[in-house]
């Protein structure tokens, strides 16, 4: 299955949470540290108590990088313990030109074999165009974020009276020959979801910031409940991997994720 039909398998059976394994080690628990690689048995316990509950996974680079060679052999560890039906996304936020985009890319999908990345399109679609080639891929564009600082640009609001986030929407439906594009829209802003949802088209949507940024998943599966939508991922990093930092963590992680989906599915059927 290519990265669409993997989510589209996820969301016909009602599964919409995606597990952000940001992982740090200053946060994963304490009895661990002992372990070989800490990191990599939080990451193993975290995925094989939740995938069969999953609707995808999320890697932020950030997490894993910082830590060179050993972060990125961590991240291609973690990597083979996800099961291959479940769709992975790349949080990279990648955007550039030529053919530094094009490397780019080729790390992404071709070396880590992601399913899917996040992107910036700040410098316009040449810039994304080497990641929007992967037919079989699926590319998450930044049209608006849950952090504050989405006011400083996102928000601006342009001649025409619309939205610089409006147009980046816009723009992504325009782009999505292949039927390959998503966007990022967070959702900590309900408010706008409602407004904009009709904007979305076919484009699969990447929802951060239920959970620790306040973010409200009943808002969300309402919004795209009332426009009978389906192609959609929620994700919670911190509010499900760190819920306890006991012995009991992955147990407590997995309950966490239950507990959401079927509040998720109390919605869909009410």
């Amino acid at each position: 299955m290519n990265a669409v039909e993997k989510l589209a398998a996820k969301n016909s059976v009602n599964k919409f949470i995606c597990v952000g394994l940001d992982t740090d080690i200053e946060k994963i628990p304490r009895h661990l540290l002992t372990s070989k690689n800490p990191a990599l048995e939080f990451n193993r316990a975290i995925i094989t108590a939740t995938y069969k509950h999953a609707a995808a996974y999320k890697v932020n680079f950030a997490f894993y990088e910082k830590d060179g060679v050993n972060g990125f052999k961590l991240l291609s560890d973690t990597l083979t313990l996800i099961p291959p039906d479940l769709p992975v996304i790349a949080d990279v936020k990648r955007g550039d030109i030529g053919n530094t985009s094009g490397m780019y890319a080729k790390s992404v999908f071709d070396h880590f074999k992601f399913d899917a990345a996040t992107l910036n399109p700040l410098m316009g679609k040449d810039s994304l165009q080497p990641f929007l080639n992967y037919k079989d891929k699926l590319n998450f564009i930044l049209a608006l974020t849950s952090n504050p600082g989405a006011d400083d640009f996102e928000k601006l609001e342009l001649n025409d009276g619309s939205f610089l986030y409006q147009k980046i929407i816009e723009k992504v439906n325009e782009w999505n020959d292949n039927n390959n594009c998503g966007i990022v829209f967070g959702a900590t802003n309900s408010s706008e979801l409602n407004e904009n949802i009709k904007m979305f088209d076919r484009l699969a949507v990447l929802l951060p910031g239920v959970g620790a940024q306040g973010g409200s998943l009943p808002d969300v599966v309402n919004a795209f409940k009332k426009e009978n939508r389906k192609n959609y991922l929620i994700n919670v990093s911190r509010g499900i991997i760190y819920k306890s930092n006991g012995n009991d963590f992955a147990e407590q992680a997995e309950y966490e994720l239950m507990r959401m989906n079927k509040q998720v599915q109390l919605i869909i059927d009410s």
